[in-house]
């Protein structure tokens, strides 16, 4: 029996899924499948199921037809076909959260959507510092605390959302503690959050040029020519560095900021064909 259509996060997934459904019950073949969704190509969408070609944006409704799918649900399988095939991550997670939207509509909560609003946003884990050290501190004090400055409003979404998820807890006397919980998500689900917050810490670097002196940020640069093998080698010693920054922030008692370390080590030119 297969899982509703909303517990689906890749499409071809589904479509297999569909297939091998279909396949227990009856003598059904590929060529079958292609031959009800209208393609010609007996393998195609074998192809497409493997991962070695795309369903085409016509080819959608013609599938979704031959698998009998209508109204939400194929509403549903096109945002999956448009979230995964999206090569930008904007396109990929307006297609999630229309996915998510109408999962709601049909009262379906499988898409891990308060793990999704929490990478979605660098107010959160920057909050989720800052209000243990912030004690009995309103939601304006927290809006007025943090670089940038935030509405009050997001910061009490935020506050509630990680209680919700069981990130930080308030003690009786209005005290947060962060309790050592990790968020959990789907890879894919994930994946397209975390590369918008690393976009919005980015950004936060570079606008930290103009908001922060010289005394309160460290940010300096290589632009360097370098091969395959010295590129792992690098990869490896910022690694390393990364545990090291990791095992003296454990070891620091009494924190009273909040920093955000970025390493970022990427190519500016594209690769030339051998």
């Amino acid at each position: 029996m297969m899982k509703p259509i909303f517990e689906y996060r890749d499409y071809r997934e589904y479509m297999r899924d569909f297939y091998e459904e279909r396949k227990r019950c009856s003598a059904f073949t590929w060529r079958e499948f292609a031959k009800l969704a209208g393609f010609s190509s007996s393998g195609y969408l074998k192809l497409v199921c493997d991962g070695k070609t795309r369903l085409s944006l016509a080819g959608i409704p013609q599938v979704a037809s031959a698998m009998e799918l209508a109204g939400s649900h194929a509403e549903y399988f096109r945002l999956m076909v448009v979230f995964n095939d999206a090569k930008k991550t904007e396109e990929k997670q307006a297609a999630l959260e229309q996915m998510m939207s109408v999962a709601a509509e049909n009262k379906v909560d499988v898409l891990d959507v308060n793990s999704f609003a929490y990478f979605s946003s660098w107010l959160h884990p920057v909050l989720r510092e800052l209000a243990p050290v912030m004690p009995n501190a309103r939601p304006l004090e927290f809006a007025q605390a943090l670089i940038p400055p935030v509405p009050a409003a997001d910061v009490r979404y935020s506050l509630e959302l990680q209680e919700k998820l069981g990130l930080l807890k308030k003690d009786k006397h209005g005290r947060y503690r962060q309790v050592n919980k990790g968020v959990s998500s789907s890879r894919e689900v994930k994946s397209v959050a975390v590369k918008n917050m690393q976009k919005q810490f980015a950004r936060l670097a570079a606008d930290a040029l103009d908001e922060c002196s010289l005394e309160e940020r460290h940010i300096s640069g290589l632009t360097i020519g370098i091969s395959h093998r010295a590129y792992e080698r690098i990869a490896l010693e910022l690694e390393a560095f990364r545990r090291k920054v990791a095992a003296i922030v454990s070891a620091d008692d009494g924190y009273d900021r909040v920093y955000r370390l970025n390493l970022q080590l990427f190519p500016l030119n594209r690769k030339k064909e051998k």
